[in-house]
């Protein structure tokens, strides 16, 4: 799931990136451009309830494509995303539009 909320006082969205509790894992990560697709760089936060969620702030009016990394080796859409592009692994990147 995504969350945007545009900052008033800059040009900036903040984005919030949200795994849903039936994704069984240990860990999750939110990979993309945004972070030169580093599977490190921007670790999710596990919630009492089992969910996973991050907040990231992005430049406004940007097009950013992503996908969650969970325990490491396997990949997710987000299939709330604004929408989703071929990539070169044979399957689709979401994309979240600022």
């Amino acid at each position: 799931m995504l969350k945007k909320k545009h900052l008033k006082s800059r040009p900036v969205c903040k984005v919030t990136f949200e795994l849903p509790k039936t994704i069984a894992a240990s860990s999750a990560n939110v990979v993309g451009d945004f972070n030169g697709w580093d599977g490190a760089a921007t670790p999710m936060k596990r919630l009492k309830d089992g969910r996973f969620t991050v907040t990231v702030e992005l430049d406004a009016g940007c097009e950013y494509q992503f996908r969650y990394l969970i325990d490491g080796v396997e990949w997710h859409n987000d299939w709330d995303a604004d929408r989703y592009v071929p990539n070169s692994f044979g399957s689709e990147n979401s994309v979240v539009l600022t």
